[in-house]
């Protein structure tokens, strides 16, 4: 099977998605975490094929039993993970999601944990539940970004209640190492945390990094472990709305469930399920090529910063297709997201809404055709020259 990803651009601008109409016609967008390139053919047979099944009703409970079979084969196969399919909730937003299990294991007032910077909406939840922020910057080190747990051990209170987690990482693209995750779960026995991990990216990781669900480290962490994932970020198909939740205790399920009732999550619809079931059952081909096209970006990204823009400081991503640029050094004024969408008129993310330590960073979204990458990379360098 032939895998096309170097879309043109008239076919990309027909979309009607966020990424490519927020700025205009005259702005290059490289911020939301949306991959430009085609659909797996696999998810397109798919939901044609509810299509000329002509089969949009309600979706039964034996389809979502079968997503929940799908994710403990997807996990155990490609992770070597056994998760109980039983203990599954399929929903339809990982966000909203994330929030019910703060809402539920965390009381206004008491404390998460979450390593900054981070996507945004982990900041967004705490805020707006009431729940008090823990915060525990992530170091950067020599080439990677690195967890401090003796200032999270300092920062733990008789008061906090959760972490919030991210593996692997947005938006530094850590893939946490075993010890890593050991030495955080280490942590949440301790002080009788319980931990609900964001593991949307574990499919999009480079040669040379392996993702360990925090749950498989073992029958004690896992007792306390949520972990939300799905095929919406591997197989760009996060429009169709469809997430999983899994509990790794039954008694971590029922206090979710009791506290926000099945219908208030609501229930992902068809075309997202039939999607994710073709993507974990029959994608293999399509990422592969898709990881491929990415490393080669990833590559060509660092390489030209490296000749044109060698006073960025970036790590390489171990996982994801989001590169975090620390542009501090550049002098840009206004900061460096403003100058790029102004200057370059090119739109990144703004690394202020990632912490409140991050303005002088950007993020910058790789998963776009070699054309358009280049053209980004241009017109960001040529910016700065003119501004020097």
């Amino acid at each position: 099977m032939s895998i096309r990803l170097d879309a043109p651009l008239e076919e990309i601008r027909r979309r009607r998605g966020a990424k490519w109409t927020a700025f205009g016609e005259e702005t290059l967008p490289a911020w939301v975490a949306d991959m430009d390139f085609p659909i797996a053919p696999c998810i397109k047979d798919a939901i044609l094929d509810v299509m000329e099944r002509e089969d949009a009703g309600y979706v039964s409970a034996a389809t979502l039993q079968a997503l929940g079979a799908a994710f403990a084969a997807r996990m155990t196969g490609r992770f070597g993970w056994e998760p109980d399919p039983t203990q599954v909730l399929p929903v339809g937003d990982l966000i909203q999601a994330m929030l019910a299990s703060v809402g539920t294991f965390c009381q206004p007032g008491e404390g998460v944990v979450i390593q900054t910077p981070i996507y945004p909406p982990f900041l967004k939840i705490v805020k707006s539940l009431g729940r008090r922020l823990v915060a525990n910057p992530l170091v950067a080190g020599a080439d990677r970004f690195e967890m401090d747990l003796d200032a999270l051990r300092n920062a733990i209170d008789a008061g906090t209640r959760l972490v919030l987690f991210c593996n692997p990482h947005n938006p530094t693209g850590r893939v946490f190492e075993r010890a890593e995750l050991e030495g955080l779960a280490a942590l949440a026995l301790e002080h009788d945390l319980v931990v609900v991990s964001d593991e949307i990216h574990s499919d999009l990781v480079y040669p040379g990094g392996t993702h360990i669900p925090f749950a498989s480290l073992g029958p004690e962490i896992a007792s306390r472990t949520i972990t939300i994932t799905g095929a919406s970020k591997a197989f760009n198909i996060a429009g169709l709305k469809c997430a999983l939740v899994h509990f790794g205790s039954a008694e971590l399920m029922a206090r979710q469930t009791r506290a926000f009732p099945e219908r208030l999550l609501g229930v992902p619809n068809i075309l997202g399920i039939e999607a994710t079931l073709a993507a974990w059952r029959a994608g293999e081909e399509w990422l592969d090529a898709v990881l491929e096209q990415l490393h080669t970006n990833r590559r060509v990204l660092y390489d030209f910063l490296a000749k044109r823009l060698p006073r960025v400081v970036a790590h390489a991503p171990e996982a994801s297709y989001l590169a975090w640029l620390d542009c501090g050094d550049l002098g840009l004024t206004p900061r460096p997201y403003e100058f790029f969408l102004s200057e370059a008129r090119v739109a990144l993310s703004d690394g202020g809404e990632f912490s409140d330590r991050s303005d002088r960073f950007v993020r910058l979204n790789f998963a776009t055709p070699p054309w358009a990458l280049q053209q980004i990379l241009e017109r960001m360098a040529a910016s700065v020259e003119r501004a020097a």
